[in-house]
């Protein structure tokens, strides 16, 4: 099962990259001061401290978040996948500790069981890599010592955060919309890469973007979404994906120059891929 999650979340962030992510990096073009390859270097390093699973007994849920961001800290010294951790980290967790359990039930259980001690370790993974835009709380900072458990401090963040949703609606978006639609997606084009856009699409057509609001406000976020709805419904509509390229690059484009990088949408994106590859071979958790 470890080298099978290790697979998935691998092949998942570098499918990611193929995919045209307006905005966001991929292999068409970087941005944001971030290059493939640093993704490419996170992916790597991440990887065994997020789905290693010879310490499961000794390691918390918190702890593999932690020690996963500590990974890619150290090696590209940014953050290039805070978010990706954190929605990977409950489907590792939930396909080690309830292997013969079906997934969505199992990824409800880890977040539900969470403890004060995984905020601890998530809170200390935040300030290690600094996420743009996180400001600061009245309540609850991630400054502070936490005093609620992770899923508690998720259930607060949810109405403003696309993660912190997931965990508290157990993923169920994930299952019941951004997989479908890759599945719609991947046999009518047979091309990963384009069904990997249209999920990216929907994710940032269907709320704000919770990178986008923490740096620019609500209102940008929204004009971001509205926008993203056009591109969505254009490319749903043409027989061949790649004529939709041209566009696409141009608001590639736009975006990078006004500094606006939809980061959350591009993590439920690999989610998304990373669901389906275990779907692939792991058929049974589904």
């Amino acid at each position: 099962m470890m080298a099978l999650l290790q697979q998935a979340y691998r092949n998942a962030c570098l499918a990611e990259l193929e995919a045209l992510k307006p905005g966001n990096v991929h292999v068409f073009a970087d941005g944001h001061g971030m290059q493939v390859q640093d993704f490419v270097n996170s992916a790597e390093v991440s990887a065994p401290a997020l789905c290693d699973d010879q310490l499961l007994g000794q390691r918390t849920f918190g702890q593999r978040i932690l020690q996963a961001l500590q990974a890619t800290h150290a090696k590209v010294g940014c953050n290039t996948n805070l978010g990706i951790i954190l929605l990977a980290a409950p489907v590792v967790q939930a396909c080690l500790q309830s292997p013969k359990q079906a997934l969505a039930a199992a990824i409800q259980q880890v977040c539900q069981q969470s403890t004060i001690d995984d905020a601890t370790q998530v809170y200390a993974g935040i300030r290690l890599v600094s996420p743009a835009g996180m400001g600061q709380r009245d309540e609850h900072d991630v400054s502070q010592p936490p005093q609620i458990t992770l899923m508690q401090a998720m259930q607060i963040a949810s109405p403003v955060d696309m993660i912190a949703r997931q965990y508290v609606e157990g993923f169920r978006e994930i299952f019941e919309a951004a997989l479908p639609l890759y599945d719609t997606c991947l046999q009518r084009w047979q091309r990963p890469a384009w069904a990997l856009t249209a999920v990216y699409l929907y994710w940032l057509s269907s709320s704000p973007d919770s990178h986008i609001a923490r740096k620019f406000g609500a209102t940008v976020a929204q004009r971001i979404q509205h926008e993203a709805g056009d591109y969505y419904q254009s490319l749903l509509a043409l027989e061949n994906p790649k004529q939709a390229m041209p566009a696409l690059l141009a608001w590639d484009h736009a975006l990078k120059a006004q500094r606006i990088n939809p980061g959350t949408s591009a993590d439920l994106t690999v989610i998304t891929a990373m669901l389906a590859a275990l779907r692939a071979h792991q058929p049974t958790l589904f």
